[in-house]
């Protein structure tokens, strides 16, 4: 009989196309994930990935089995779930995924207050939504920008975010031609690695700017922020984050800035947890009293 164990090494490596992105992955070694999956293809007797230059892909035979594999991670997910959903104590561990400047500014100090209270619970966070699932429970709550619409996920609308278009005055006095009739020409840009992720963000910048030249990525607004502060280029950031540091200038922009939803989402096992719902109200709540400053007027 197959274990599954072994299966998921299979996955990993058929989602990932590498060993060593599977292994980081899988929380093990390279060498581990290799010798898993060759016992695996030894026991059942066939190849069930290629590797090429490109990376590891599914064989006929390892595409046949992928779609019953990954039905089968989802029904052992489903019972762990269900299992998890039975806990009654307020303690253990909680993963909260969320953009970096909420975390540090809005949702620390509702942390704080949470372990006056509960101080059995301890909080993972998690700071990039980008490569993070609620479906495959690797993490317990995330707040993010875009509405995931997968169903076994209970997601609600917690507040707004507004934006805005920023420089440094280095930059600024150096580059004092910034122009938006021609579309920023000669000018640098500091945005997301992954659009689709910001997809209200990305439009406006690439409307407003379709000639600047885009010299750094990063989905931490973080470090977006702080390579604006540094002079690399202009970027939009949230207001509430921007607007208090001196060393940054907001831009009068033709077209006004985007304003986003922020999104509270947890699996549908998983909201009457008792450790995950005492995480949760006080993260919607933390967004309700900042209201005035995420989304300022």
């Amino acid at each position: 009989m197959l274990d599954w164990d072994d299966l998921r090494y299979f996955l990993a490596v058929a989602r990932h196309g590498t060993l060593s992105a599977a292994a980081l992955d899988l929380h093990v070694t390279q060498s581990t994930v290799g010798r898993r999956l060759t016992a695996l293809e030894a026991r059942l007797g066939v190849r069930l990935l290629n590797r090429t230059p490109a990376g590891y892909f599914p064989t006929l035979a390892g595409q046949r089995i992928l779609g019953p594999v990954e039905a089968l991670e989802a029904g052992v997910l489903h019972v762990e779930r269900q299992v998890g959903g039975q806990e009654v104590e307020l303690a253990g561990t909680v993963r909260v995924t969320s953009m970096d400047a909420l975390t540090k500014q809005v949702f620390m100090p509702c942390f704080a207050s949470l372990h006056r209270k509960h101080p059995d619970i301890e909080v993972n966070l998690l700071p990039d939504t980008t490569h993070v699932s609620l479906s495959m429970r690797e993490t317990d709550i995330a707040v993010c920008l875009t509405r995931s619409e997968q169903q076994e996920l209970v997601v609600r609308r917690i507040g707004h975010l507004a934006f805005g278009l920023y420089a440094s005055q280095a930059y600024l006095g150096q580059r004092n031609d910034l122009s938006f009739e021609d579309g920023c020409a000669g000018h640098r840009l500091v945005t997301h690695l992954d659009g689709r992720q910001h997809l209200l963000q990305s439009d406006w910048l690439a409307q407003l700017a379709p000639q600047a030249k885009v010299v750094l990525r990063s989905n931490s607004y973080q470090i977006q922020l702080e390579a604006a502060a540094a002079g690399e280029g202009v970027a939009c950031l949230p207001r509430f984050h921007a607007d208090a540091d001196i060393r940054l200038q907001r831009l009068q922009t033709p077209t006004t800035a985007p304003v986003e939803d922020i999104w509270l989402a947890v699996h549908g096992d998983n909201r009457h947890t008792p450790r995950i719902r005492v995480v949760l109200d006080p993260i919607a709540q933390a967004v309700r009293v900042h209201a005035s400053s995420l989304s300022p007027a």
